[in-house]
């Protein structure tokens, strides 16, 4: 798997990732989605760095410019309900692709800390020879991100894929790569420690899903 390190270098990108761990800013659940937005527009341009592209020549009011446009076609598909901000982001740039949106969570089948990830509710047109971009703002034990991508791969190829995360831990990443094909691409905003005894990233943000549209019952 080739794995893309987004925050390494300072860019806005740390700004708005700073934001959204801020116990401060997080109580606005508008800036946190439009934030959650804004990241998956830089990471959109990152990402587009990666794409195939073709020569084509653009009529202006003055004349004729040669330039290029992306070639590839493209399918973004987020995992609900926490994915839907940042699924938002890459379509801003990626405005022509293709949507998918499918349902997964964790099935506390013993109501302890035991779990088993239910992939459910879907609504995805053909992936078939299409670069596939799966997105999701967290990866911590990666259980979630392989169960969908195993669901879809029921449904047909890709051409290429990439996982867009925002924060990732270590053990996330390590289940991404004994469990997807190496061809694949994942890209992290940022790096974060490690997951706690519940399985959540420490320091981690919180619930995603829960800062944006609310607690759940």
């Amino acid at each position: 798997m080739q794995i893309h390190y987004l925050s390494e270098e300072n860019s806005i990108l740390n700004h708005f990732l700073g934001q959204i761990r801020n116990v401060n800013v997080q109580k606005d659940s508008m800036r946190f989605r439009r934030n959650i937005e804004r990241i998956g527009e830089v990471m959109s341009y990152e990402l587009s760095k990666n794409l195939h592209y073709r020569n084509i020549e653009i009529q202006t009011p003055l004349g004729i410019k040669k330039t290029t446009e992306i070639e590839d076609d493209l399918v973004l598909c987020s995992i609900l309900r926490a994915g839907l901000p940042l699924h938002l982001g890459f379509l801003n740039y990626f405005d022509s692709a293709e949507n998918g949106f499918v349902s997964a969570y964790r099935h506390h089948y013993n109501n302890d800390d035991a779990f088993e990830i239910k992939v459910e509710y879907q609504a995805v047109p053909s992936i078939e020879n299409k670069n596939l971009l799966l997105i999701d703002p967290m990866l911590a034990t990666g259980q979630s991100m392989v169960a969908v991508f195993n669901k879809l791969m029921e449904k047909g190829t890709p051409k290429e894929v990439h996982i867009a995360v925002v924060i990732a831990v270590p053990e996330g990443i390590a289940y991404l790569e004994q469990n997807l094909p190496d061809h694949c691409h994942l890209w992290v905003a940022t790096l974060d420690e490690k997951l706690n005894d519940k399985n959540y990233i420490i320091p981690g943000i919180g619930d995603a899903g829960d800062l944006a549209y609310g607690n759940k019952l």
